[in-house]
């Protein structure tokens, strides 16, 4: 039998600040038939890096374009690629040396189209609170039915940590630039086709944060952005053909979230919160309701949006408690 091949697929602009280190941690991934990386117009010292990378790694392929941006580049690298699994990174982050191979034996093992990594986010001294927060909830979702559960939550896995068939990918239509996230919107899609997704346990991606980083300054990472994302592939999905859905927390979640869904063409049936003062109002045209005298409809969905330490959990148990099922009549997403 053909072992597998494995591409590494790189996108950067402007990225010398952190390439070296970047392509010093992609030098060790031995697991590698090759490396491609896609320039999207670089005008800093980038390109010399990449040559100068290139004579001591026969592996790397480097492919210049103007700036077209990263939904181009990485959709050049993908068709560039001739391996059978696409190992992410980005060019500020740092793989260890075992993560393709380890990555690649889980994936086999738990019959996987998509894995992901543990991360580690760093350098350690400048992680705030709220990153070391998302940092464990990536970190705690682990299986095909956890990763599958929180994917209205937020992008339940760490692009530059994935594994990923090629083929997969490129049969639901590759990357695309819709005005939102483009990996987040990947793997709505994979999920929605019924593809499995799964994370290997061990912190094999580190993953850089810093000022410049683009989830921190793209309009397409804002939290607009990932909440009209989220209310196109609900109404796709859990609530296609017009299911009447209810939003479980009036707060600005919950609101941004029922903004996205009307601007999409969504129709809010009411509201829950155990708020006295919010009892009653009327939000966006829907009515506020306690979960025990809402007039839910039988098919009816409710989208948890309680944010904050702990708030997601507690929306959950008490939804679960009054028999609606995750992931079936309740979504958290938020």
């Amino acid at each position: 039998m053909t072992p597998d091949t494995i591409s590494l697929v790189m996108p950067v602009r402007n990225g010398a600040e952190h390439l070296p280190a970047t392509l010093q941690s992609v030098r060790k991934l031995v697991d590698l038939l090759e490396v491609i990386v896609v320039d999207d117009g670089s005008t800093d010292d980038t390109p010399a890096l990449l040559a100068a990378a290139q004579q001591r790694d026969p592996r790397l392929q480097v492919i210049r374009q103007g700036a077209a941006g990263i939904v181009s580049a990485l959709n050049r690298g993908l068709q560039a690629a001739r391996g059978q699994w696409i190992l992410r990174l980005d060019a500020d982050d740092v793989a260890h040396p075992l993560r393709a191979r380890r990555s690649l034996a889980y994936a086999h093992t738990h019959q996987l189209d998509v894995v992901a990594t543990g991360v580690r986010c760093f350098p350690t001294q400048r992680i705030r609170a709220g990153l070391k927060r998302y940092e464990r909830w990536q970190n705690g979702l682990i299986t095909p039915e956890a990763i599958s559960l929180a994917r209205f939550v937020e992008s339940p896995i760490v692009h530059p940590s994935v594994l990923m068939r090629r083929v997969t990918v490129l049969a639901a239509g590759a990357y695309r630039d819709l005005g939102w996230s483009e990996d987040y919107d990947l793997w709505l899609r994979l999920l929605h086709r019924g593809i499995r997704f799964g994370k290997v346990p061990d912190l094999l991606t580190f993953w850089r944060d810093h000022a410049a980083r683009l989830t921190r300054t793209a309009a397409n990472c804002s939290a607009d952005a990932f909440a009209a994302c989220k209310a196109a592939h609900l109404l796709a999905g859990p609530l296609a053909g017009g299911r009447p859905y209810w939003i479980a927390g009036t707060g600005p979640d919950g609101k941004r979230l029922a903004k996205a869904l009307s601007a999409a063409g969504g129709r809010l049936s009411g509201w829950l919160d155990i708020n006295p003062r919010r009892l009653g109002q009327t939000i966006y045209g829907a009515r506020v309701h306690t979960l025990a005298e809402a007039p839910l409809a039988a098919d009816a969905v409710v989208l948890g949006c309680v944010g904050g330490a702990g708030g997601r959990e507690r929306v959950t148990r008490l939804m679960q408690a009054a028999g609606l099922r995750p992931g079936e009549t309740f979504w958290a997403a938020a």
